[in-house]
């Protein structure tokens, strides 16, 4: 049996090393043409075959609620970054692309933000890496 006080310390050990640790990579974005949720958004549209995803994979991917998801979206629609169109598979859905101009936006603050990441992270080799991954992967499996 699990020990509940273990549990907990660790739990809460994880919690603040996430937010520490996104404070810290949240500034990657200060004087970028993208907010750090906007990168999200374009991270998982360019991730996507043909660089196209159905809104409600961008929403799920997404730690902020749908209706914000759309305003998101439509934002980054009226500043050239996406286009939205209806999805022909679901006549309820939407797919979202990203612009030319929007790859190449997301390409450059990727290669710094990228950067950033394996700076914070290099405190940790390489099996310990891999050994964060997997257990980051079991919690979220069980999820």
């Amino acid at each position: 049996m699990t020990d509940r006080r273990l549990a907990v310390q660790a739990w809460e050990s994880l919690f603040r090393a996430q937010h520490e640790v996104f404070e810290d990579i949240r500034s990657d974005f200060d004087s970028t043409d993208l907010s750090q949720a906007e990168y999200d958004v374009v991270l998982t549209v360019t991730r996507a075959p043909q660089m196209t995803a159905r809104l409600r994979d961008v929403t799920g991917n997404m730690l902020i609620s749908q209706p914000s998801v759309s305003r998101l979206v439509e934002r980054m629609v009226s500043r050239g970054l996406l286009t939205k169109c209806a999805d022909p598979e679901d006549g309820r859905g939407s797919l979202v692309t990203a612009t030319e101009n929007g790859a190449v936006v997301f390409r450059r603050i990727a290669a710094a933000h990228g950067r950033s990441i394996a700076e914070r992270m290099a405190r940790l080799d390489n099996t310990e890496l891999a050994q964060l991954h997997a257990l980051t992967a079991k919690l979220r499996d069980g999820a």
